[in-house]
């Protein structure tokens, strides 16, 4: 029997540090939603309170289950996690059946709860999906060093909810989760030949998906050659350039931007960022910046602690879920990459989206509270991937 030597007030203070960075974007989120769509929701919903109220609703429900989350028995809950999966494919399924699934913009995204409320249940695959991975491949990790049977069952999961999330016309978010369910697959030890070939795979997949819907081959003609269709596909990226360049160093302050009015359209869900950037300037985008770094750090941290190889398996999949996601909507925002229908986490619009992430944040706080309490650590085996971490490790065992 072995104890790491940890400073005792470490899982305190990355505890604390994570709450405080979740507290802290979830309101800067919602006063840059507020900011950013009062002058939409007056003039298209005549009520200028019509995206803030709605999400400060979900946002208070969020904390309320962040803070169960932080303080739920992962290792107890495992038994709802195969029902979870099974109750996001039907949901998956409804957002295809007439009459329950709700259509915009030519996509089937949500599906429709009472007269005026929507849920979209490719949210709760970002939920699901990595809490399914990080279960089965604990359980399977000697068939995963041994040979392929152990990934069987994983990947056709992956691969239902991909085809689901496509059949909705949501391309983005089932790229988006394909690849990081890959990174759970290799964090848990996946031979580095299937992960590759994997990849391999999915990139021509990914090409011929592409050219199959004429909105996507405008929007990556517009990326490649911005000139092209400067009224048209390209208008969205190249307006939020000219809001993130207006902001400036100190930006015009809150409540102060003009690009926002009529200059990007729906700019309160998956283009928040460049109205955050032009009335905060680049010093608020430096703080987003660290903020969001210091949770992704600590989440793991956290998770790199953790002597549980499902709940390490589920912070690292949580917190590259959403340290992704947020990189992925900015590099869209900024012009590096063509659009996609990717939000920001805790500050686009969307109950949905803003539930998902915080739930999500409550795991990575889990983890990160209960990691290190374990003893023994000489007999957890992290798959092949985490040979060479545990060796380093080890180093500090006394």
């Amino acid at each position: 029997m072995y104890k790491l030597e940890t400073d005792k007030n470490t899982g305190i203070n990355s505890t604390h540090l994570l709450c405080a960075c979740v507290l802290l974007l979830t309101g800067v989120g919602l006063v840059t939603l507020y900011s950013s769509s009062y002058a939409f929701a007056q003039r298209f919903y005549e009520n200028s309170y019509h995206f803030i109220r709605r999400q400060s609703v979900f946002g208070l429900v969020g904390i309320v289950l962040f803070f169960i989350c932080t303080r739920l028995d992962l290792e107890k809950i495992r038994v709802l996690i195969t029902p979870l999966v099974i109750l996001a494919v039907v949901l998956c399924l409804l957002t295809l059946v007439p009459g329950i699934g709700v259509e915009r913009n030519s996509a089937s995204r949500w599906i429709k709860i009472g007269s005026a409320t929507t849920y979209q249940p490719s949210e709760l695959v970002k939920l699901a999906l990595p809490m399914y991975l990080a279960h089965r491949l604990d359980k399977k990790k000697d068939s995963i060093e041994m040979n392929n049977s152990g990934i069987v069952l994983p990947v056709l999961i992956t691969g239902i909810f991909f085809i689901l999330i496509y059949l909705q016309n949501n391309f983005s978010t089932a790229i988006f989760i394909a690849f990081n369910a890959l990174a759970v697959f290799f964090l848990a030890g996946l031979r580095l030949r299937y992960f590759f070939a994997a990849i391999i795979m999915m990139l021509p997949v990914s090409a011929l998906l592409v050219f199959t819907k004429e909105h996507r081959v405008r929007r990556l003609l517009s990326f490649v050659k911005p000139e092209w269709d400067p009224l048209g596909a390209g208008y969205q990226v190249r307006s939020s350039l000219l809001a993130i360049i207006s902001g400036g160093f100190l930006g015009k302050g809150i409540g102060q931007g003009t690009r926002k009015i009529a200059s990007v359209p729906e700019i309160q869900s998956d283009f928040i960022f460049c109205a955050f950037a032009e009335e905060t300037g680049f010093i608020g985008v430096l703080f987003f910046f660290i903020l969001f770094s210091i949770f992704i750090i600590q989440g793991y941290r956290g998770a790199w602690r953790s002597s549980s190889v499902y709940k390490s398996l589920l912070a690292y999949g949580l917190v590259t879920m959403l340290a992704s996601q947020a990189l992925l909507n900015i590099a869209v925002v900024s012009g590096a990459l063509p659009a996609t229908g990717v939000p920001l986490p805790f500050f686009s619009s969307g109950g949905s989206a803003l539930i998902t992430t915080l739930v999500s944040a409550g795991f990575i706080v889990n983890v990160a509270r209960n990691s290190g309490k374990k003893e023994n650590v000489n007999n957890i085996d992290y798959g092949q991937s985490y040979d060479y971490f545990n060796s380093l490790e080890n180093q500090d065992v006394r």
